[in-house]
């Protein structure tokens, strides 16, 4: 198959099993800024828009991404290269590939080359949404006070008399400005990161940087900008060079940057749109007044279930999501951890299906074409585990309900913490407290309780014997029996001798 650079002079050429844009594209304006234009946003929020638009719907929501790190160069040479356009490329669990270009961003900006611009861009009455997927770590929230961090260098650098701004901070609170100024109605910050209250993290963050810079700003910001909440997801690997092969050979699609997603896709969104909003009900996004018990939902059963999975995965000698989830223990494990322990600390959750929702999430966990890697998932656990897991924890402590399964999954990450795995093989751990965590997972053969003595991240749990002792159960079992054991044995499938 001839092989063709991706623009938008070439995008008609390709084979028609690469769905294309059927819009025309040179009467898209921009109405969303988002900043963050990576492989989920090109998979999740970008996707929906070209969905809408490929309906003849929304054509004055185009989007403008905005990068403003140094390693958002590679996007921005990427896209503009290609006129915006890339291949979203559908992974299916038989190995089946869908291709479809994706149309609905229509300009790049990078901010260390020109702040003005992205600045003035905001400033454009045309746009009415700033979005952002800029992770947990992008809203600048300090890791043990919880408050935004003032002393971090790129936020003084940006509050010195007469900076040009330089973090997303700065540039949104400085065109938020000029809006007001002129007069002009603020745009809505939506958040796209998958941090519960998402709406309301960014809020906090935006009007406490603005109030360092100019607290009369900060008030009419606090009464005037709309911060909705969301619900996102879909799983989406970083692209690898395997992929680039892949699209090129399979589709004749010449991509610099290709994203690969799973099929499933979800976006809850809360209705607070004072500036407008496309109709995305109507390429399948739930539009709610109420989204924390969706959010409750993934976080504790998608999120949470990945850490079930990912540390007894690991120690088990598996190196990818779907080779543990395949592991009939494992599975049995995080469904029960599911069942037992995370639903009933759930509220209702309209128009979901719980039982089927689980069972999808298995489903999907199990996709062998994502080659989603543990490691990844073991990732920055200190950020994960005390939002995800110790919720479900602290209120089944309250009900008088199960934690066994939680404080085993606890006890796992302990051990993944020790930084060897059961071969003696080196474990890279990968955490803003490495040095701390696996300083404390050391000691754990002498002093058990050790690495859950750290209080910034488990509170008192080291004192309530309820969940003390199903988790030196599971950590003494891990050390003697090992992960493949004791996720037996904690399955229901058989117990020590």
């Amino acid at each position: 198959m001839a092989v063709t650079a991706l623009t938008q002079e070439t995008v008609g050429t390709f084979p028609g099993e690469v769905a294309i844009p059927s819009y025309d594209r040179s009467g898209l304006t921009a109405g969303i800024v988002h900043f963050g234009v990576g492989g989920f946003h090109r998979a999740h929020q970008a996707m929906y828009l070209d969905r809408l638009m490929n309906e003849g719907k929304a054509h004055d929501w185009a989007i403008c991404g905005v990068g403003v790190l140094p390693g958002d160069a590679r996007m921005r040479d990427a896209l503009t290269a290609q006129d915006g356009l890339y291949t979203l490329v559908v992974k299916h669990p038989c190995g089946a590939r869908e291709a479809r270009v994706i149309g609905s961003i229509i300009e790049y900006l990078f901010a260390p080359d020109d702040p003005e611009a992205v600045i003035e861009k905001m400033a454009d009455p045309a746009v009415r949404i700033v979005s952002l997927t800029v992770t947990e770590g992008g809203y600048n929230i300090h890791p043990v006070t919880g408050e935004f961090d003032a002393e971090a260098p790129a936020i003084r650098a940006d509050l010195e008399p007469g900076a040009i701004p330089a973090t997303v901070f700065g540039l949104v609170t400085e065109a938020l400005r000029r809006r007001r100024a002129r007069g002009i109605t603020p745009f809505t910050v939506m958040s796209c990161d998958n941090i519960q209250e998402n709406g309301e993290v960014a809020r906090r963050s935006f009007t406490a940087f603005a109030r360092l810079a100019d607290p009369d700003l900060a008030a009419w910001i606090e009464d005037t900008v709309a911060f909705p909440s969301s619900m996102v997801d879909r799983i989406t690997p970083v692209t690898t060079g395997q992929d680039r092969e892949a699209t090129a050979l399979r589709f004749g699609v010449e991509d610099a940057w290709p994203v690969v997603c799973e099929p499933f896709a979800q976006w809850v969104l809360e209705e607070r749109f004072p500036a407008g909003r496309p109709p995305w009900e109507e390429a399948g996004v739930r539009v709610v007044a109420d989204v924390e018990p969706y959010e409750l939902m993934k976080l504790r059963l998608l999120n949470a279930g990945h850490q079930a999975l990912c540390y007894f995965g690991y120690l088990s000698g598996y190196r990818y999501a779907h080779e543990a989830a395949t592991d009939p223990a494992i599975a049995k494990f995080l469904l029960d951890y599911m069942n037992v322990e995370a639903t009933p600390t759930l509220r209702p959750v309209p128009g979901i299906d719980l039982d089927v929702y689980k069972r999808t999430l298995i489903e999907r966990f199990s996709n062998p074409e994502m080659r989603d890697t543990l490691a990844r998932l073991c990732a920055e656990s200190s950020d994960r585990i005390p939002k995800w897991l110790l919720p479900v924890v602290r209120e089944q402590l309250a009900r008088g309900g199960e934690v066994a399964r939680a404080a085993a999954v606890v006890a796992s990450w302990a051990r993944y913490a020790e930084g060897t795995d059961e071969s003696g093989e080196p474990i890279e751990v990968v955490d803003r407290l490495r040095d701390r965590l696996t300083a404390a997972a050391r000691t754990q053969r002498e002093r058990p309780t050790a690495f859950i003595e750290n209080r910034d991240l488990f509170g008192d749990l080291a004192d309530d014997r309820r969940f003390v002792e199903p988790y030196l159960h599971a950590l003494d079992a891990l050390h003697t029996i090992g992960a493949r054991a004791t996720v037996r044995e904690l399955a229901g499938y058989g117990v020590r001798a």
